[in-house]
């Protein structure tokens, strides 16, 4: 009983067979059949391959959201060089609600040739070349925050020579912690001390002829820091032309979180504007001259997010490809051999010629084709 049970669903199993298996010796094959299929599998081989390295590379996704977190401190990261000595410049942030941090709870001043040696200035050329083609194709981003802590830092690489000439600038170098509210990082001529009404510097104990406020910023970049990150500022040179001459940043940060399968870090992008002009009282030009840099932030964060395809994902487009292939290739190859055969038909209908006419005794013709006579031995 269980035999016939075990046999019946075979049957049904068979019967719901929808691969049928075609014997062999009704399977016709042919050249044309064969090129096609020679076609089909190289197809299928080449956007297999293709299809794979899709597989393979990853896409950075931004979202954007309300920043909600004002009570933490903003870290800014400063790499200036200013073609002063040391002792004739101060730098500091006052933020909005003139809070003054001083740079001396993480800056550091040290004496430096403002000349760059031939490697520095290799090294600045090509950081250069970056920001142009950054401004040109910003997709270029992306393959930046996938770089991240991949690639060699971007910090300026120490001289290689051995100069004789005094140091004639002052790099100025480490990081600051502000609110998180609009502020103004300067350097200017003198050292800051505090004042009821907010800050002031002794400027008038520094000869207003050694006013040179040429810089050159090599990394200026805000929230954690994050090598092989550049920054827009990042290889910006400016070179004063008068002694009395005021440059000016304005800059926009927005709070952003990247996660990439190498990091994941709270960092901060922005945009820059950027002003310089000469200070003139009596052209209505005022102002203090030195390096102001005027920051914002944005209430908007954005989460910048490397995402990869799923294997399940490849896998159906993979078998999109190769079903696709199989059956357009088949469909191409019947209609292709549907027109020849009608091409080849219509030329054989056209080689035919009716043989001549047989007349009747009574005046009738035979106009049909004579039966073929069959020998009989």
């Amino acid at each position: 009983m269980r035999r016939l049970n075990r046999k019946k669903t075979l049957s049904l199993v068979k019967e719901l067979d929808a691969f049928p298996k075609v014997p062999d010796s009704y399977v016709e094959t042919s050249a044309s059949g064969g090129t096609v299929s020679l076609i089909a599998f190289t197809t299928m081989a080449l956007l297999t391959i293709m299809e794979f390295s899709v597989y393979q590379d990853t896409w950075m996704k931004y979202e954007y959201e309300v920043d909600k977190d004002f009570s933490s401190k903003l870290r800014i990261n400063i790499d200036i060089t200013v073609a002063m000595k040391c002792h004739y410049v101060g730098a500091d942030v006052l933020d909005l609600a003139e809070t003054m941090v001083a740079s001396a709870d993480g800056l550091v001043y040290e004496p430096a040739i403002f000349d760059l040696s031939p490697q520095q200035k290799e090294w600045q050329r090509m950081l250069q070349l970056i920001q142009s083609r950054l401004q040109e194709e910003h997709s270029l981003q992306d393959v930046i925050f996938k770089s991240a802590f991949k690639t060699s830092s971007t910090a300026l690489p120490p001289r290689e020579d051995d100069p004789l000439e005094s140091p004639d600038a002052c790099r100025i170098r480490g990081h600051l912690y502000v609110n998180k509210v609009a502020g103004n990082f300067h350097i200017t001529v003198g050292k800051a001390i505090p004042h009821p009404r907010g800050h002031a510097h002794l400027a008038a104990l520094v000869n207003h002829d050694s006013y040179n406020f040429s810089h050159r910023i090599d990394h200026l970049s805000f929230g954690e820091l994050v090598p092989g990150i550049i920054n827009p500022l990042d290889g910006t040179e400016k070179i004063a032309v008068d002694h009395n001459q005021m440059f000016q940043y304005f800059i926009t940060v927005v709070p952003t979180k990247l996660h990439t399968y190498k990091i994941s870090a709270d960092t901060h992008q922005f945009s820059v504007t950027e002003r310089e002009r000469i200070i003139n009282h009596a052209a209505g030009s005022h102002g203090v001259s030195g390096i102001f840099m005027k920051y914002d932030l944005s209430s908007l964060m954005v989460t910048v997010t490397e995402e990869h395809m799923p294997f399940w994902q490849f896998f159906v487009r993979l078998c999109g490809i190769i079903g696709g292939i199989f059956s357009t290739t088949g469909m191409l190859h019947g209609i292709g051999k549907f027109i020849v055969e009608i091409i080849c038909c219509r030329f054989r209908l056209g080689s035919y010629k009716p043989v001549n006419s047989v007349p009747f005794e009574d005046g009738h013709t035979n106009n049909h084709l004579p039966l073929l006579e069959n020998n009989t031995h």
